[in-house]
């Protein structure tokens, strides 16, 4: 089975994000080494915690540093951006990486309100053209701009005979059923959404409406995880996102707690209802657990293949996480 990786650069307390895109770097080599199949990147603005805008730059550093694993994001948040220049920047990509690049595309904004309006120079990017860019990008990529398109003429350099795999990310209906009426492939955030996943993903299937770029449907499935020797180790480490998102939910920006900040926080009872309902999010415990969990999962889901985000208080542990969810999968790389 395929098990890959999602990295968001996580900026730790104590550490500087220069830091976190250096960590960065360093779990993509270990991801290649213990056989991960693929590693996206994750965009997210003017966030404390998050140390990555700009994906499609770190993009080409994570490729340059590995020679097997696919690489890519997840993902460009295309609202923003012209889908002609995404595409040149992923045909580019392309060129130096053939046959390793991914493009996941997403429409969140990936930061508060004010960042996006200065990201739009005072006009808020909605998603309201969402459906029409990703039809553009893939026009782009693939040369199929009908005759009659006033910018049918524009071809997208480097030129080559392959192309970045396309796939639309989402944590709701809408862009499962948008993937399915395009013909492209389809990654769920369970990780952002534990409800109803497996639903969109059922309906993606039944809905698919085959293209030349993706004859049959694929879907991916993305799961926070938190894999440790002991049960209670895994606990401790999940104290640092369970922190960080009773941060998210109180607006504070700030970086993610480390384990000492975690353990000594004051929790209200309401900020324990918060952890309860945020935990359905998490997958965490021994290899043993994590791999009859994660199995669960996919068979519930349908999914093609699975995906871990992981962040913990430290870097170390953080890198442990992945080793031991290689190992319990027997992905053949490096223990």
């Amino acid at each position: 089975m395929r098990l890959s990786v999602l990295d968001q650069s996580p900026v730790i307390s104590g550490h500087t994000p220069a830091q976190a895109v250096h960590e960065t770097i360093r779990l993509v080599k270990a991801a290649e080494q213990l056989g991960f199949h693929r590693y996206w990147l994750a965009e997210h603005h003017a966030l404390a915690a998050l140390a990555d805008p700009c994906p499609e730059i770190l993009l080409a550093r994570v490729a340059a540093e590995t020679s097997r694993i696919r690489v890519g994001t997840g993902g460009v948040l295309l609202p923003y951006y012209s889908p002609l220049k995404v595409a040149e920047q992923f045909r580019m990509l392309e060129a130096l990486y053939p046959g390793r690049i991914d493009l996941g595309i997403g429409r969140a904004p990936g930061g508060d309100q004010v960042t996006a309006l200065a990201i739009g120079e005072g006009r808020y990017p909605g998603a309201e053209r969402f459906p029409e860019q990703v039809q553009y990008l893939a026009a782009y990529l693939d040369g199929t701009l009908p005759p009659e398109h006033p910018f049918a003429g524009v071809k997208v350099m480097p030129a080559g005979p392959t192309a970045p795999e396309i796939w639309l990310l989402g944590s709701s209906d809408y862009s499962g059923a948008l993937a399915a009426q395009l013909g492209l492939r389809f990654a769920f955030a369970h990780f952002i959404s534990a409800e109803g996943g497996d639903a969109v993903m059922r309906e993606f299937r039944r809905r698919y409406q085959p293209s030349q770029r993706e004859p049959d449907p694929q879907t991916l499935l993305c799961v926070f995880v938190i894999c440790a020797e002991t049960a209670e180790e895994a606990e401790r480490l999940a104290a640092s996102i369970t922190l960080r998102r009773l941060n998210t939910d109180h607006g504070v920006n700030a970086p993610v707690p480390n384990h000492e900040e975690a353990r000594t926080y004051p929790y209200t009872e309401a900020d324990r209802r918060r952890i309860a309902h945020h935990r359905r999010r998490v997958v965490l415990g021994t290899p043993e657990m994590v791999h009859a969990r994660l199995l669960e999962l996919r068979e519930q889901f349908q999914a093609d293949e699975l995906m871990a985000i992981t962040i913990t208080g430290d870097y170390d542990s953080r890198l442990r996480s992945y080793e031991l969810l290689a190992g319990a999968f027997s992905l053949g790389g490096r223990r």
